[in-house]
């Protein structure tokens, strides 16, 4: 007499299917090179003025997206936010950078 029925072992435990959806660690680019990951709060919006200033004195454009849905933040392994996602990838969490740092990271990653 069987009390568990035996997991499929898939890539994320959900059912793919067809293969089609893609493991639960990858991210889905929307098109936002730049995301802000965080509640809303006073540290979350000036990291997020701070990004656009770095922005406008390097002289570029990128898209910044920000995000405050606390499942989506977990989804990038953040627990402490702000947090700063440059092309799909987390560059900082847990403090405000300033302006310089903001900058120093987006040549570095462009560089």
């Amino acid at each position: 007499m069987k009390l568990f029925k035996k997991k499929e072992k898939n890539c994320c435990n959900v059912q793919c299917g067809d293969g089609s959806m893609k493991r639960g660690l990858e991210k889905k680019d929307k098109g936002s090179r730049i995301k802000v990951l965080g509640s809303g709060c006073a540290k979350c919006a000036t990291l997020e003025k701070n990004v656009k200033e770095a922005l406008d004195e390097l002289g570029q454009e990128m898209s910044i997206e920000h995000i405050t849905d606390f499942t989506e933040i977990a989804s990038y392994g953040i627990m402490s936010t702000p947090a700063l996602v440059i092309d799909e990838k987390v560059v900082s969490f847990g403090k405000v950078l300033t302006i310089e740092e903001v900058k120093n990271i987006i040549l570095t990653i462009d560089g």
